[in-house]
């Protein structure tokens, strides 16, 4: 029995030049390309190979030479004279040249052997085929024989597994998902949304903390679309019931960016979010953060203590991570050693010794922080303080000698403590290891271009505790809208805070276990504390935003009639 011919795909594999994962992707693909679209042109649309990669892949397959044309696309008038243009039209095969008698035929399709017959009969000569790339195979047509026009050249396909820009920039699916990426970068936004829908895929960016649509796609791509994305970000293209989570590398505008890709399944397809950190934009300083009168320098006189648990609480997007970058790059100097335990590390800090939790592999928060502390660091932080073990471990780590950051999810400061306790750490502990906790929220900047002052109403004063008499000397300012903010009135966004530092008393309520009102009190008592209301309108009268943007993100029972203190 002669032996079973291999398929393409497999013959690829084991030249190394597709994984098995990529091949599925190709087959994938194909469900969705149009008709007689064959799987080595899938390769080369995906960018998973060039042209020449798959022919030589078709030689191994049919046990035929292969001839690269590229480089001679106009034959010699003594080689084009060999082959009438009536047969290189109706074969699709250009001469070669004449070796030993017989003329070697150059085709970009192995089927063209079922037909060598009626060619050996047509030329009256020995014949050779070989196979060359189908780019190659029209422009020597086209140069030669003056059949058909001179195609471009392709894209070299992707070298070393690479799999960014070096794809073939002719595949509609890659085009448009690199065309949505670079827009998105050049809206500023933080987030591409994928939204299958039932007639379209909506594409939307978060622009400051803001979705708006900036694409209506057929809802014929969705599904090349989203392989495309999980293609990039290394995710199973098969898996379409279970969520998944990715990451993107890619070089755009010759910025480093990298993306945190989620899918999820929905109704009408699967749902991605893309979320983009650009390493240039993302590593700030202290001083951009958004903080107001000596609230900064409390926050750099606290995160310069030797030991101790500092906190930053918040919900997902408020810039939690971004207010620990900012303090750990003050921090970071040759003396000083700084371990990081991050699901998963979204921006690299040089000098830092930054690990990332794998939980497939059971390398979780808790694992990483045992080993921290054998490599004797200076300070740590921790991603997010989610259970009780990992909640104990950083607060023995801040009680032998270490500084500790991390983050829990609670709307205020205070919160943050009978959060711990919920957790089942002891209010000992939790009074005694934690030094402060900053609460924050994200509002938007006013746009400078367009800005208007404006009076406004008493009951709009009234719902953030101001009075008429406290905007003497002061003006407010109302969003627009321009160009330059695209017509939001807005553009940007600053932190807005609420620093509690422990003292004396307020560790003495922690230790009592009383509640969260209390603990307020306390701190404002004895620790000034000013509330996200409070810091928020004192960025509305120094004219940085709005009061409604302060009411999005802020109650008005947090304020008390001092807002307007400094």
């Amino acid at each position: 029995m002669p032996p079973v011919q291999k398929l393409i795909g497999q013959i690829l594999v084991e030249m190394g030049v597709v994984d098995d994962r990529k091949v599925a992707e190709a087959l994938e693909y194909l469900k969705r390309a149009k008709p007689g679209t064959k799987i080595g042109q899938a390769f080369v649309e995906l960018g998973f190979c060039d042209e020449s990669q798959v022919t030589k892949g078709l030689c191994k397959q049919y046990r035929l030479p292969f001839v690269d044309l590229s480089r001679t696309p106009k034959l010699p008038p003594a080689v084009a004279d060999l082959v009438p243009r009536k047969i290189v039209q109706d074969f699709n095969v250009v001469p070669v040249k004449l070796q030993e008698g017989k003329l070697i035929l150059a085709a970009d399709d192995p089927m063209v052997t079922f037909v060598v017959d009626d060619l050996r009969f047509a030329l009256n000569r020995e014949l050779v085929v070989a196979l060359t790339p189908p780019t190659a195979l029209r422009a020597v047509k086209a140069d030669t024989y003056g059949l058909g026009e001179k195609p471009e050249a392709p894209a070299a396909g992707p070298k070393g597994g690479k799999e960014k820009e070096q794809a073939d920039p002719e595949a509609p699916v890659i085009r448009l998902v690199q065309d949505l990426m670079e827009k998105a970068l050049t809206a500023r936004a933080s987030d591409i949304h994928i939204e299958p829908q039932s007639e379209r895929v909506r594409v939307r960016y978060r622009v400051d903390g803001v979705c708006y649509e900036a694409a209506s796609l057929d809802a014929e791509i969705s599904g090349s679309v989203v392989t495309r994305v999980k293609v990039l970000a290394k995710m199973d293209i098969a898996e379409k019931r279970k969520p998944q989570d990715g990451r993107i590398q890619t070089e755009i505008f010759g910025r480093p960016i990298d993306m945190r890709v989620s899918s999820v399944p929905a109704s009408r397809g699967e749902s991605v979010v893309m979320r983009i950190l650009d390493r240039e934009m993302g590593l700030v300083d202290l001083d951009r953060l958004g903080f107001v009168g000596n609230d900064r320098d409390r926050f750099e006189r606290i995160i310069r203590r030797p030991n101790g648990i500092f906190l930053v609480t918040g919900p997902t997007g408020s810039g939690k991570t971004t207010t620990l970058y900012a303090a750990l790059k003050t921090l970071n100097k040759p003396n000083v050693k700084i371990i990081t335990a991050e699901n998963p590390v979204e921006y690299h800090l040089e000098g830092v010794n930054q690990c990332e939790v794998r939980h497939r592999i059971g390398l979780d928060f808790q694992r990483i922080l045992r080993a921290m502390l054998r490599q004797a660091p200076n300070i740590i932080l921790v991603g997010e303080i989610r259970d009780k073990e990992t909640a104990e471990i950083a607060i023995q780590a801040s009680l032998t000698g270490h500084l500790v950051f991390s983050t829990l999810h609670t709307n205020d400061a205070p919160s943050a403590l009978t959060r711990l306790i919920d957790m089942g750490v002891k209010p000992f502990l939790v009074s005694t290891a934690v030094m402060a906790v900053l609460a924050q929220r994200l509002v938007r900047r006013l746009c400078l271009t367009c800005r208007q002052p404006m009076a406004p109403e008493p009951s709009l004063l009234r719902s953030v505790g101001l009075t008429e008499a406290d905007l003497a000397g002061r003006t407010i300012y109302r969003a627009v809208g321009c160009r330059e903010c695209r017509f939001e009135g807005y553009r940007g966004r600053v932190g807005v805070f609420e620093l509690l530092e422990m003292d004396g008393r307020l560790r003495e309520a922690t230790f009592r276990g009383d509640s969260t009102m209390k603990l307020r009190d306390q701190a404002r008592l004895s620790g000034g504390l000013k509330s996200l209301l409070e810091d928020g309108v004192r960025k509305v009268l120094e004219g940085v935003t709005t009061i409604e943007e302060i009411l999005t993100v802020a109650k008005r029972e947090d304020v008390a009639p001092a807002a307007t203190t400094t």
